[in-house]
């Protein structure tokens, strides 16, 4: 495994593995370690390049706007040497930067495989970003810890595996409060769902049946809004399946 570095060493991640290129990106409430479980497998048919976002765990902030990240993801794509006709993954917020990055670059890509992400959220899916950004602000990112654990896990996982929550709270502190809000206010403005109808890239869409964060109706609008693409439901699973169900997600990601 190497380390990707780029923008003068102010981005990183790590490559793994060879075969075509396959680029994942990590949800809002997570780092690229929530696809530990699954990275070895990736590896196994795939040069994997796993990138930690904009101000997440070392990466540094960038102006968060959706064209200021997809211009990152592109110097991360060059940085990396993907070549063209990758796979790009998303989850979560990683995901909805996909579906921005495939609207502008779509030529770079053979596959789109996006995880429980949504093209833009209802005016009652925006008030808890909201709600996180100003308590972020308020406080730091430790007072969202539960809020997180809840969004990213649903309450059956969070009894079988108590640990979760101190799982989340280490990934939250790596996360630098300003761009964590600056993500908060990309998810709240975003409305890619206009644009969709011109990706040709195809594309797979795979959602947890409990998602709460995005709930299986975005995720739906997504696949629905892209000419072609396939719906894959694993059940019984929250936001972040490669974290929750690593099984199921393998097993839907194989079948993209």
């Amino acid at each position: 495994m190497q380390t990707i570095t780029f923008r003068g060493g102010a981005a990183n991640g790590v490559q793994t593995g060879t075969g075509p290129d396959l680029v994942i990106l990590h949800s809002l409430l997570t780092d690229r370690h929530s696809f530990d479980k699954v990275l070895p497998l990736l590896a196994k048919t795939a040069r994997v390049t796993v990138f930690n976002l904009p101000g997440f765990h070392g990466s540094k902030p960038i102006t968060g706007t959706m064209e200021a990240y997809v211009d990152w993801i592109r110097d991360g794509f060059d940085a990396a040497r993907v070549k063209p006709r990758a796979t790009l993954l998303g989850n979560g917020f990683g995901g909805s930067l996909a579906l921005g990055f495939a609207v502008r670059h779509q030529d770079r890509l053979g596959r789109l495989i996006i995880s429980d992400a949504a093209a833009g959220f209802p005016e009652s899916g925006k008030q808890p970003f909201r709600v996180m950004s100003e308590k972020v602000g308020a406080g730091g990112l430790g007072t969202i810890v539960d809020i997180a654990a809840r969004r990213v896990f649903h309450e059956a996982y969070l009894t079988a595996n108590p640990g979760a929550v101190e799982e989340r709270k280490a990934a939250l502190l790596g996360i630098d409060p300003q761009a964590f809000q600056a993500a908060c206010r990309l998810l709240i403005d975003a409305d890619l769902a206009p644009a969709l109808g011109a990706v040709t890239v195809p594309t797979t869409v795979i959602c947890g049946e409990l998602d709460a964060a995005t709930p299986v109706d975005l995720n739906r609008i997504v696949a629905k809004a892209i000419p072609g693409a396939r719906y894959v439901e694993i059940p019984a699973c929250g936001h972040c399946p490669p974290l929750e169900n690593p099984d199921a997600f393998m097993q839907a990601y194989a079948a993209a």
